[in-house]
């Protein structure tokens, strides 16, 4: 399956043109790559936050049920939550 190009054009205030263009000339990549990257990037991010989960309300007592109940007890949870983490060392 092969991928058609299509062109996006935009306009973009000089300082922030000059902004990504210094970007540009470290990362090795051409502007385009640069911008178009980086858009995807963001563009995952927010689909990312977008994901969500629906659960009927028999499903959500249930769920919440879970979360309010008390854990068994798991010696690797307790070791896990007694080791202080490694900014605190």
């Amino acid at each position: 399956m092969g991928t058609a190009s299509k062109v996006i054009n935009f306009r973009a205030p000089a300082d922030k043109q000059a902004l990504i263009d210094r970007a540009v000339e470290i990362s090795g990549v051409n502007r385009t790559e640069f911008i178009l990257d980086a858009a995807c990037d963001k563009a995952r991010e927010v689909l990312a936050d977008q994901t969500r989960f629906a659960l009927d309300a028999e499903q959500l007592q249930r769920f919440n049920a879970l979360l309010d109940s008390p854990l068994e007890e798991n010696a690797a949870l307790r070791r896990l939550l007694s080791t202080p983490a490694p900014w605190e060392r």
